[in-house]
């Protein structure tokens, strides 16, 4: 009735959401308002240092003007047309990705997320698996992961993911998944069989704990995918763009001479839009065997095999041109590689009992900590009622500065690949007086 309050206005943002948003996160504690580069401000004003990036995703930080720009821009043009009609930003971006990321030729396909993405790279594989089947004329379908792996939260995405916290409670899972420890190479080859299709692996693993490959594990992958005519499918979703220092992560891990390594098909999201919900995947221009030239592997997914209503749209395409010509023509991977190396070294000069290894490349960092000597110092820690790195963020964000957890034991550090070294050192003054207070405990 006219005259009567809102009721609905009155409630605080997280009364809201205990009362309307399915409880699928375990959120903290503060509502976010606004943000600007590396920071951002919650509503009452606190002003907090981002080194979660929105966990990867804030790739040039928060409102950068490139982005603001472009999106205004596209907003009073087109928004959305349907992907049964062309819109010449997709293409754009498909160009730029296929030319200036992955510099091979391929085709593009779009989608809304990273788990959107690798369901793609699991349906290329089934399909791959069809029409190269087993020597009998039986279809492939079984993929290799490895463990500690993250491959989004889909059926297929869960199903994929060598972590069986992600899989409670959702059997029976998607068959044809096999997962095998990381960088073994021989349990990798072990692991190959008759129905075996595709190996699926990130070059460095994000949600896992930040664990990186090495390089003859890479190379050993690429050799039994080209032995065993399966497709080698590189998931670059976190750890990809500019993030550990190159545009492919497995650059970062090999050098630019890849010796041999081609990826079959890679999948983005997070940093690709920076900020703006997008995924893709990138598939080989290439035969899909000797004997079947035809249709091309990057034309296996033809019209009525896959597809996204929203994947594309001339709005979303334009923002991630946007980021990713922002990224290469400021060559902010050398930033993120020198910047990280710069935070590796600096932690590692503290010598802390609480912390075991610094991990990553570039600006994907994993901060390991002492489960042990965290226990003795925190009573919900030993207790079991509170994980060590669950304890060390919810500090860390008590004193101003967001990061992200990954498993029990590792803090992630995930600025914007344009954060400062003035920045970047107000982070760890932070970060080194949480540690000194606990150590002083």
């Amino acid at each position: 009735m006219k005259g009567e309050k809102n009721s609905v206005s009155e409630e605080t943002t997280e009364a809201l959401f205990d009362r309307y948003v399915v409880p699928n996160y375990g959120r903290f504690p503060v509502s976010m308002a606004r943000g600007e580069g590396s920071w951002i401000w919650d509503e009452h004003g606190r002003k907090y240092l981002d080194y979660g990036g929105g966990i990867a995703v804030c790739a040039l930080g928060h409102a950068p003007p490139c982005l603001s720009a472009v999106l205004d821009a596209q907003s009073r043009k087109l928004i959305h047309c349907s992907n049964l009609y062309y819109n010449r930003q997709q293409a754009l971006l498909a160009q730029h990705i296929t030319e200036k990321i992955i510099g091979a030729p391929g085709k593009i396909f779009f989608c809304n997320s990273g788990a959107e993405a690798n369901d793609a790279l699991i349906k290329l594989a089934r399909r791959f698996g069809h029409a190269v089947p087993q020597a009998g004329g039986a279809q492939r379908h079984e993929i290799i992961t490895f463990e500690n792996s993250f491959h989004g939260r889909t059926l297929g995405g869960i199903a994929a993911t060598a972590q069986p916290k992600v899989k409670e409670g959702f059997a029976p899972l998607l068959p044809g998944f096999v997962h095998v420890p990381y960088n073994d190479l021989h349990g990798a080859r072990e692991a190959i069989g008759a129905k075996t299709v595709a190996i699926m692996l990130e070059a460095v693993q994000g949600e896992g704990g930040v664990h990186t490959a090495t390089p003859e594990f890479l190379l050993g992958i690429a050799d039994l995918c080209r032995e065993h005519q399966l497709l080698l499918m590189v998931d670059e979703v976190q750890c990809g763009l500019g993030r550990t220092g190159d545009l492919c992560a497995w650059h970062t891990v090999l050098g630019k001479e890849e010796n041999g390594f081609a990826p079959d098909a890679v999948s983005w999201a997070k940093g690709l839009g920076g900020g703006v919900p997008i995924g893709a995947i990138w598939v080989r221009d290439r035969a899909q065997a000797e004997h079947e030239p035809e249709p091309r592997l990057c034309n296996l997914l033809g019209p009525g095999s896959h597809g996204s209503t929203f994947g594309g749209t001339p709005l979303v395409s334009a923002a991630a041109l946007a980021v990713l010509e922002e990224i290469e023509a400021s060559r902010w991977w050398e930033h993120a590689r020198d910047l990280g190396q710069w935070i590796r070294d600096e932690i590692r000069s503290w010598q802390s009992g609480l912390i075991q290894e610094v991990r990553g490349l570039g600006l994907m960092l994993g901060v390991c900590l002492d489960a042990e000597n965290m226990a003795s110092r925190v009573p919900a820690v030993r207790g079991g009622k509170v994980t060590p790195s669950l304890h060390i963020v919810r500090a860390l964000m008590g004193e101003g500065l967001l990061t992200v957890p990954a498993g029990d034991t590792v803090v992630r550090l995930l600025p914007p690949l344009n954060t400062s070294r003035e920045e970047a050192a107000e982070a760890l003054k932070i970060f080194r007086g949480v540690l000194a207070e606990l150590e002083g405990a």
